[in-house]
C-alpha cells in the first residue's frame, strides 16, 4: 500500500477511501457477482505445481 500511496502522491493525486458503504449498494447483486464472476477469474489461473524460475531454460540443472 505504501508504494501505491507514493505513486499517487508523485502524480498529484490523493489516497481516497469511502467512509462508509453506499446506500445504493445491492448486497444480493454483489454476492452473485462474487460467486459467478470473481470465482471464475480465480479458477482460470494456471495450476500450481513443480516449475522453474527460468522461462528461457525451463529444465536446466
Amino acid at each position: 500500500m505504501a508504494t501505491v500511496r507514493r505513486l499517487l502522491k508523485r502524480h498529484g493525486w490523493s489516497w481516497q477511501a469511502p467512509a462508509r458503504r453506499a446506500l445504493e449498494r445491492d448486497e444480493h447483486a454483489v454476492e452473485l457477482w462474487e460467486k459467478e464472476v470473481w470465482l471464475q477469474g480465480k479458477a482460470s489461473r494456471r495450476p500450481m505445481g513443480a516449475g522453474s524460475s527460468s522461462r528461457t531454460r525451463p529444465d536446466s540443472r
